[in-house]
């Protein structure tokens, strides 16, 4: 499955209010469901010594899934199609690359 096709087929889940003319929505979802998996991150750290067993590799992925789900569903409430906001960052990441600057602060280095 491509990125654009996993965005058009989790968009017939997309049921929240005004779908299609409400990106704040997403955007907080998005949010939580990153902070969903810095907690299980967090966990791992406290509890198992920082070491990642099957069970929470599993948690973490179901996680990363709904962080998926939002990100699709932010880019298509902004028009955006996911497989070229995937373009788009491999471009920046290798003109990154390229010139050194992987490393640093800053958007436009």
């Amino acid at each position: 499955m491509n990125f654009n096709e996993y965005q058009n087929k989790s968009r017939k889940t997309a049921i929240y209010p005004d779908a299609g003319s409400n990106f704040v929505y997403p955007t907080l979802g998005l949010s939580g469901e990153a902070g969903e998996v810095a907690e299980k991150i967090k966990k791992v750290i406290r509890d198992k010594n920082g070491k990642i067993d099957q069970e929470t590799k599993e948690m973490i992925k179901k996680e990363l899934g709904d962080v998926l789900w939002y990100v699709a569903q932010l880019a298509t409430e902004l028009g955006l199609t996911m497989d070229d906001i995937a373009e788009h960052n491999i471009k920046k990441l290798y003109s990154r690359l390229e010139r050194g600057k992987i490393c640093g602060d800053g958007d436009n280095r």
